[in-house]
């Protein structure tokens, strides 16, 4: 099967809220889901996503609003009338019957007498064909994963719901199901929205992703779009590390705004500003630690002109094999955060050594100066989702 972009098959959630007494866990929500996209929630614990996933599922009331799947309304169709199928961190796979019949499971209870071809193809698409007369209890953790994705799918949903399906697998295996899901979701060609904390598993997978906080979506993007012109600190915290630096607007020259900072002048182009800039207000300049380049301050004169550049001291340093990571104290920023990979290290970039952080303007993003630096950097807090 092919992806198609028939916008009729789309998941469209308009105005969809919910509350429990004076709690709201989700705020009103307009999303649409692309049909054929691998879309996620993603967020920290009590932030609304689990909540939204139920609402589309069927498993929960929105308090108001309406889900439509493909076209039609299903805000009052009972779960099993809604052409969705969940799987949850749970697998909750039969464990008295072998995988074929788990798999085969939805088909039987449809009254289908033949489905030995179906269950094959099925278990051929999720690589578990040798496996098909074993119980749940001889399989991985990922294979039993990979048997729940697999019967979920056999009734040919529109839509896959995944609830942190890989909650409970270890680090290794969970990187490979993200990759297997993936796979999976291209071959069938159908709607898969995912729910997870885990900001990995998001950017790995998904297509698009909804960034969830308190309730709202806090942005709605591409992973690479996200991470590198988040619009708030939640965004930019959530997804990866953040340096901040609140700078002062000195002026405009075409699609550059030039700051002033610690004594300095940085550069930040306009069109990565979600900041108003005008001159003598502020802004709140972001970059990852993963763009910054350090050198010691003997050769400074061998950095490249037009680079933003900060003098600092380095405060401490991390060894973790494929990078070292750097803390450095600046003018700007008493802990800067510098990943600096394993390559030729500069044996004079220990604790004490004076350095010079520099970066390529373009890497630079600007935010309203208003926000705290420390959001996203905690989850955000709230009462538990509905389970």
């Amino acid at each position: 099967m092919t992806n198609t972009t028939d916008p009729t098959g789309d998941v469209r959630l308009a105005g969809i809220a919910k509350s429990y007494g004076a709690f709201t866990a989700v705020h009103p929500l307009d999303l649409t889901v692309p049909q054929g996209s691998f879309f996620a929630l993603l967020g920290a614990s009590g932030c609304g996503k689990t909540t939204t996933l139920r609402m589309i599922a069927g498993l929960e009331e929105p308090s108001a609003g309406t889900v439509s799947l493909g076209g039609q309304d299903v805000t009052a169709l009972p779960p099993y009338k809604r052409p969705v199928n969940t799987v949850f961190q749970s697998y909750a796979l039969f464990p008295h019957l072998d995988i074929f019949e788990n798999v085969a499971f939805g088909l039987r209870r449809r009254g289908m007498k033949s489905v030995k071809k179906q269950v094959e193809e099925m278990l051929d698409l999720v690589q578990l064909g040798e496996q098909a007369r074993k119980k749940p209890h001889q399989l991985s953790g990922g294979q039993q994963q990979r048997v729940a994705v697999a019967r979920a799918l056999i009734n040919h949903p529109k839509v896959l719901l995944l609830d942190e399906p890989l909650g409970a697998l270890d680090l290794k295996l969970r990187r490979q199901m993200q990759l297997e899901l993936k796979r999976i979701q291209t071959e069938v060609g159908i709607t898969f929205i995912h729910v997870t904390h885990d900001q990995e598993e998001a950017m790995t997978m998904a297509d698009t992703v909804a960034v969830m906080n308190a309730g709202r979506v806090e942005q709605l993007g591409a992973p690479a779009d996200l991470y590198e012109n988040p619009r708030t600190t939640f965004v930019a915290n959530f997804l990866g590390t953040s340096n901040f630096i609140e700078a002062e607007v000195d002026s405009k020259s075409g699609e550059e705004i030039v700051l002033k900072a610690g004594g300095g002048k940085l550069v930040l182009p306009e069109a990565r500003c979600s900041a108003a800039a005008s001159t003598g207000g502020k802004v709140l300049v972001g970059v990852r630690p993963e763009k910054i380049s350090l050198t010691h301050a003997d050769d400074a004169g061998e950095i490249p002109e037009g680079r933003n550049r900060i003098t600092g001291t380095i405060s401490d340093s991390s060894f973790i094999g494929v990078s070292t990571q750097y803390v450095v104290d600046s003018p700007v920023c008493s802990d800067f955060e510098v990943y600096a990979q394993n390559i030729d290290r500069d044996p004079r970039l220990v604790p004490g050594a004076e350095v010079v952080l520099h970066w390529n303007p373009a890497h630079t993003f600007g935010l309203d100066a208003a926000q705290s630096v420390f959001a996203g950097t905690e989850g955000s807090a709230g009462a538990e989702e509905a389970a």
